[in-house]
């Protein structure tokens, strides 16, 4: 059982707002930011490793830092790690991009992609299914490495946000949110604007690339 299918099973009043009508599906959406903490709890959270060192009220600094280095946990609990660290006023010791997040505005509805440094994606569809994938195969790894790399690209170029999440993208427009280990990087625009950059135009051609392989992956069995 992986973060995902502990923290989907409760939702409330912080989890519940969001881009669809359902508020389960609100929750995995404001999951896949790693921006509130809050929605993280869960019963037995202070006997579970990196719970009980995320969501201590005086996480130990050095702690935190070894939680940014173990590949062995989902990226999330490692981006919180990240996000904990600079709150305390800690740099990160490198620049690591750890996730990439395509919402697309669309007249019925929000279509959103979420790909993980450890190979995990997210879909959630306007039509408010969801596909949760956390079975890597070469071409699943492969599809995201070849996302990350030119969102990494971008945000060479351009400075982290200063500004809190903002809500969905309006129709037509897309959102890319870069979450890496020394900020988060926001860029927004209409399709055809961001399809005619040079480097974002990467990014969205890679991310319909994976956004396709996830979709004909929903009638697999296990995924």
């Amino acid at each position: 059982m992986g973060l995902f299918d502990v923290f989907k099973k409760k939702t409330g009043p912080e989890s519940d707002k969001g881009p669809y009508r359902n508020p389960a599906l609100n929750k995995i959406y404001n999951l896949l930011f790693c921006d509130n903490i809050h929605l993280y709890q869960f019963d037995n959270a202070a006997a579970v490793y990196p719970w009980n060192i995320l969501l201590s009220q005086q996480p130990d600094i050095t702690s935190l830092k070894a939680i940014t280095k173990d590949r062995a946990l989902e990226t999330r609990a490692r981006i919180i790690a990240h996000k904990t660290l600079r709150s305390l006023g800690v740099p990160a010791e490198e620049k690591e991009l750890l996730a990439v997040i395509i919402e697309v505005g669309l007249e019925k509805g929000l279509d959103t992609l979420a790909a993980y440094r450890d190979g995990t994606a997210r879909l959630l569809h306007h039509s408010e299914s969801v596909l949760v994938w956390d079975t890597q195969t070469p071409l699943s790894t492969q599809l995201i490495d070849q996302l990350f790399i030119p969102s990494m690209n971008v945000i060479t170029e351009i400075g982290p946000s200063t500004q809190p999440r903002k809500p969905r993208p309006d129709f037509s427009m897309v959102r890319l949110t870069f979450i890496a280990s020394d900020g988060v990087y926001v860029g927004e625009g209409s399709f055809n604007k961001l399809e005619k950059d040079n480097k974002l135009g990467s990014v969205i051609y890679s991310a319909t690339r994976l956004m396709s392989f996830l979709i004909q992956q929903k009638g697999t069995p296990g995924r």
